[in-house]
């Protein structure tokens, strides 16, 4: 479709599927754009999204407004924010309080915790990978890509696994919430969720004081009790772990297996060096951003790329588009693993606000692939079950992906002596179904190496 051609509606069911079209033409014609009859502006250029995060001033991170539909099909704002009165933390809570509560969680989020719950996270993965896999296909998101992750940040906020199934709803209707394009009937159930989820991790940071442990909620609850935080602001931190832990995840986790599945030239450069992963999975965050976007409210009258902006205003930031910007990266729709400016992308915000739990985005979503490749001599997209989206302007995140699944045959071929994971091209040498410990150890020994060679991206 050419850009004369192309309806600019970002409503339409056609561009929340595919943005990427869109996006072309967003930064070609309308670097800022206005969506009609709303405050909300589009932001869709690397050279401008740069400028509106480094704006901090003119430009606050508080989340203050979120578009509704109406059943006319227009759009109106909900208001986030109280008429001011609102707490906003971490992503969205501005200086000086964002690094103040940036500084709470990150020991929980540091390499030494993470690299703890490698063995964990890796036994759990191929569990899933087993329970979801019939022999010839798996549905990838159903069985690891929604559970992974949340059961990670589960167990690092200290919450029990057995909650996780409802942890989930309650996440996933809490990003409904942002999704730019939820209806008036539905607000009711997506605002629901939201106050059940926080009534939940109100209930279990209440436990935690009585009992804390070396989690989350005991960091959390030792700060409340030095007065470095209040309870309100801890149970609203825990809040956006749980639904942007998962959240972001999951939609890498999906979308990474997806391109795999689309591009079996990867497939074979990724058999062949597994230390190749981190390439791949960082180009995936660019092609693919978990998070289309991100808010800002305009706090005074300005303008930004020569567009006047009211107060009051709102601005999406659009990571997905930035990322594909032409001016900032060579033939941006092509995956290239020998790409310069490999981790120069969006996916995980800018700045101050980079996100805080990007190490273990990246790790959780290695190992996905890893245990995926590990199970397999080729996978493919299932030709009769199309990948579906989560309808979203805020999310890229799959709602199934049904993938086939060559596995490896049966038989007992000698192994090279210094045969490692991935080591031959899919198709040639044969690799034997092992046990589940020489698996998991076999694995974990890459995924040791890999985050501590220099190619492993840091947060």
């Amino acid at each position: 479709m050419t850009p004369s051609t192309l309806d600019i509606n970002p409503f339409l069911p056609s561009n929340i599927d595919d943005p990427y079209p869109l996006y072309d033409v967003l930064r070609r014609e309308h670097p800022v754009y206005r969506i009609p009859d709303t405050d909300f502006y589009l932001v869709s250029t690397w050279e401008l999204v740069t400028e509106a995060v480094s704006r901090t001033e003119d430009f606050s991170s508080n989340l203050t407004g979120v578009l509704v539909r109406t059943p006319d099909g227009s759009a109106l704002t909900f208001d986030m924010d109280s008429g001011g009165q609102a707490v906003h933390v971490l992503a969205t809570a501005d200086e000086p309080d964002h690094q103040h509560q940036r500084k709470l969680v990150l020991p929980t989020l540091v390499a030494k915790r993470i690299r703890a719950l490698e063995p964990t996270m890796l036994e759990y993965t191929q569990h899933l990978w087993d329970n979801g896999f019939d022999g010839r296909q798996i549905e990838w998101v159903t069985s690891v890509a929604d559970t992974l992750p949340l059961q990670m940040v589960a167990t690092l906020i200290g919450l029990p696994a057995h909650d996780v199934p409802q942890l989930l709803e309650w996440s996933y209707d809490s990003t409904e919430l942002l999704s730019g394009i939820v209806t008036a009937e539905r607000l009711t159930d997506v605002v629901t969720s939201a106050a059940e989820l926080t009534g939940y991790l109100y209930s279990k940071f209440r436990e935690a004081r009585a009992h804390p442990v070396d989690d989350l909620l005991g960091d959390l609850v030792r700060c409340c009790d030095a007065g470095e935080l209040s309870e309100d602001v801890a149970v609203l931190m825990l809040v956006q772990l749980v639904g942007a832990g998962g959240e972001s995840t999951a939609g890498l986790i999906a979308n990474s297996a997806r391109l795999l599945a689309e591009r079996p030239e990867i497939q074979i450069q990724l058999r062949e060096d597994p230390m190749l992963l981190g390439a791949f999975l960082e180009e995936t965050l660019r092609l693919e951003s978990p998070f289309r976007g991100h808010h800002r409210h305009v706090n005074a009258d300005t303008t930004l790329g020569g567009v006047a902006l009211p107060a009051g205003s709102h601005l999406i930031l659009l990571w997905g588009s930035a990322n594909r910007d032409p001016e900032s990266f060579a033939e941006p729709q092509v995956m290239n693993l020998d790409r310069a400016n490999l981790r120069a992308h969006f996916a995980f915000g800018k700045g101050a606000h980079f996100c805080v739990g990007a190490a273990l985005a990246r790790l959780e979503a290695k190992t996905a692939i890893a245990v995926l490749l590990e199970n397999s001599s080729h996978v493919s997209v299932d030709s009769q079950s199309s990948p579906r989206w989560v309808p979203s302007m805020f999310v890229r995140r799959h709602q199934s992906l049904h993938l086939n699944v060559s596995p490896h045959r049966e038989v007992t071929p000698r192994v090279p002596k210094n045969w490692s994971l991935l080591s031959a091209p899919s198709g040639r040498t044969v690799v034997p179904r092992r046990s589940r410990r020489t698996s998991v150890k076999m694995l974990s020994t890459i995924i040791f190496r890999w985050t501590r060679s220099s190619d492993a991206p840091r947060s």
